[in-house]
């Protein structure tokens, strides 16, 4: 307690040894040290919830702060950390993201370093990332050189991060104690390795300087000639290892994307970022990434769009009471809605994702709750949506106010629902069919939000059974509705008439997973089968041939067409999604969404913001990709993580909000079958925190579901 008045400079605290120490002795310890505190080495110590809890929300004196293989899940440094300049954090295999404003506190930290965590979305890792001021080194795995026998290189000309002070004096106290100090970014392999699941990966850094390690580098992503014979001066013609590398260093462009989006960094991953890099980077992200909406350049304020606005609604008004001409800045109502949005995503880097809960009483022979297998956006009202149960239950929901509206139990009449469809002239009516082939019509007028006492046969219209069924749409005009199975056939129904008017057979060489309509033509179709082909139909012409085919090189699982019909788009497995012209099936855009390997990963993908952007996401993986309908390019990765330890979330299905810019669902599956699955509402136009939404959402009726 006396080091104050003490001739001491400095203290550091390394933890060696194997003994167990207590977490609230070793926090005292650092308080009474205070101001003389430099380094804290407390790598490989478990202290618990409570010491990690109050060192980040407290903060800490020291300039340099080495916590490797700590227990932090979402890190949230929120106390003081002035005078740090290092923190290390390898090895913490709970590790995956951070909350946005997580390094706020922090505006001396040069040096950081995440070697072996599971951060892998590089828009809130970059966003977080850029409110570091002072940052220069950045760390998710190690380059280290084949011909390097002896330790990986450090940085800083080869001085330990962490062995020199503020001013650069040497803050070695001893020769015995110099190598206790480097802490910053200490190389020392760990017992256990992630490298299981991300192995260590050979690099040519002199022939792919793209540092794509899985090899997803484009041939068409080379530089112009130009550019690609300067000399890259700091890359020697020989091989690199990457060694303990996270998640996020797999992401396609994820060393270009990091570089543009921190421009202040001067070395990543050991390697030190030249002139070239950058250019080189800036160049691949303005190709492949979108930095903000509808191609806006620069963050913009919601107050200033708004300014501007009522600014040109003035002039304009002014303008028309003299007789001139009203439009005298050029720019449209949908500027304006445009500039807003790009306003609102540039600052939501983690946007508000909403478990939907209901409320209702709705008597069960159990206290089961609900397991949403498929789910529909109603096409007038902005806040009503049916989902249909694995136990053949069909709900109408308001999923503003989280209430039941209409309720039809299964009754034994349905097995799992995997076909809905509202009617669009007729928006009380919806079609649903279930996987034992059952298919009727409802109006929900006639359904009420109880069971008891109630004749849901009432009001309905029951079709000729469908076998195996697994999609249903209804046209453009309320006319018609067709239905797809696993079969090779498709089944034409008359709605009014409620008789089945024709089966049109083996339209594919193997099943068909999805059929529909197009918008605005009773008599287009489209189908999508697992024999890798999407053909196009027109009930005028006697759907015995094709209008064209066009095929993927997976099996389709999803086809759609865009709001105006000018596009068609086509999801196959493993993330191969295209973008076709409908008018005769010639490739328009393939997204080129890196693939996992499995060929399990069914993917999905719809229109959002009319046909502005599209939503992509897969029933192996733990992310929605946003991207430019137009360009391809990415706006946005949403990460789906659960609240019950830090579960990951996987995509089974989803759809855009078609009354919600930047808006969606998604029917999200926990990886574990025990666990209950969720319909997740997403608002990209919103800053917030999933654990705490999650937290706040949950309620005793909650959603669940364990559909594909």
């Amino acid at each position: 307690m006396e080091i104050d008045a003490s001739e001491i400079n400095a203290v550091d605290i390394l933890h060696r040894s194997s003994c167990v120490l207590n977490g609230e002795h070793v926090l005292s310890l650092l308080r009474a040290i205070n101001q003389k505190l430099r380094v804290v080495d407390l790598q490989d110590a478990s202290f618990g919830k409570d010491f990690l809890l109050d060192l980040s929300q407290r903060g800490l004196t020291c300039q340099v702060l080495n916590l490797r293989s700590s227990h932090f899940r979402k890190l949230n440094m929120i106390g003081e950390f002035i005078q740090m300049h290092t923190l290390n954090l390898d090895f913490s295999a709970s590790l995956t993201s951070f909350r946005e404003n997580c390094f706020i506190c922090m505006p001396n930290l040069k040096c950081l370093s995440f070697c072996e965590t599971r951060i892998s979305n590089l828009w809130t890792t970059s966003a977080a990332l850029a409110k570091l001021p002072s940052l220069e080194e950045l760390r998710f795995q190690n380059f280290s050189d084949c011909d390097d026998t002896g330790p990986y290189p450090s940085s800083a000309g080869g001085k330990a991060i962490g062995s020199t002070d503020s001013e650069g004096n040497d803050m070695s106290t001893s020769e015995d104690s110099s190598d206790d100090s480097d802490v910053g970014f200490s190389r020392r392999r760990r017992d256990f390795s992630l490298g299981e699941l991300l192995p260590d990966v050979l690099v040519d850094l002199h022939n792919e300087i793209c540092f794509d390690t899985w090899g997803m580098q484009d041939e068409e992503e080379v530089l112009p000639s130009s550019s690609n014979s300067r000399h890259i001066s700091h890359i020697a013609p020989k091989k690199y290892f990457s060694c303990h590398p996270s998640p996020i260093c797999y992401e396609k462009h994820y060393r270009e994307y990091l570089i543009a989006s921190l421009p202040k960094l001067k070395i990543l991953d050991n390697l030190p970022i030249t002139s070239v890099d950058r250019d080189r980077a800036n160049d691949i992200f303005s190709r492949h990434f979108e930095y903000l909406p509808y191609k806006r350049k620069n963050k913009e304020s919601v107050v200033s769009v708004l300014q501007k606005r009522e600014i040109r609604a003035s002039c304009t008004r002014m303008h028309t009471s003299r007789g001139e001409l009203s439009n005298t800045s050029g720019k449209s109502h949908y500027f304006y809605t445009r500039s807003l949005c790009a306003a609102k995503v540039g600052s939501s880097a983690c946007p508000i994702l909403h478990p939907l809960s209901i409320f209702g009483s709705i008597p069960r022979d159990d206290c089961r709750s609900f397991r949403p297998r498929q789910f529909e956006y109603h096409p007038s009202d902005s806040s009503l949506m049916v989902f249909g149960t694995l136990d053949g239950e069909v709900v109408v929901v308001n999923h503003e106010s989280e209430k039941i509206v209409g309720y039809i139990p299964s009754l034994g009449a349905m097995n799992s629902v995997l076909g809905l469809c509202w009617l669009k002239k007729c928006p009380s009516k919806l079609i649903a069919g279930s996987d034992n082939g059952s298919l009727k019509l409802y109006d929900i007028r006639h359904i009420p939000s109880a069971t008891r006492g109630i004749d849901h046969n009432a009001g309905s219209v029951t079709f000729d059974d469908f076998d195996q069924l697994t999609s249903v749409h209804v046209n453009s005009t309320d006319e018609l509705f067709i239905a797809s199975g696993y079969s090779k056939h498709v089944a034409l129904y008359d709605i009014s008439s409620g008789r089945r008017m024709q089966v049109f057979t083996d339209m594919h060489r193997e099943h068909i997973n999805v059929v529909k309509f197009a918008n605005h033509s009773p008599s287009i179709f489209a189908t999508s089968s697992f024999d890798q082909d999407v053909k196009m139909w027109d009930l005028r012409h006697k759907p015995i041939q094709a209008c064209y085919t066009a095929s993927s090189s997976r099996g389709n699982v999803m086809v759609c067409f865009s709001p105006d019909d000018h596009y068609l788009l086509v999801s196959a497995v493993d993330n191969e999604v295209k973008q076709l012209l409908a008018v005769d099936g010639r490739l328009h855009l393939d997204y080129g969404i890196p693939s996992t390997g499995s060929s399990q990963n069914y993917t999905r993908s719809y229109y959002l913001n009319g046909r502005d952007y599209i939503i992509s996401g897969s029933c192996d993986e733990q992310v929605v990709r946003v991207c430019c309908a137009q360009t391809g390019r990415r706006l946005r990765d949403v990460p789906l993580e659960g609240k019950r330890s830090g579960a990951s979330m996987f995509v089974q299905s989803l759809r855009g909000d078609p009354f919600r810019d930047f808006n969606m669902s998604i029917l999200a599956a926990y990886i574990r079958p025990s666990s209950n699955s969720e319909i997740v509402k997403v608002n990209l136009l919103a800053s917030g925190d999933y654990d705490e939404e999650y937290s706040h959402s949950r309620h005793s009726h909650a959603f669940s579901s364990m559909g594909g």
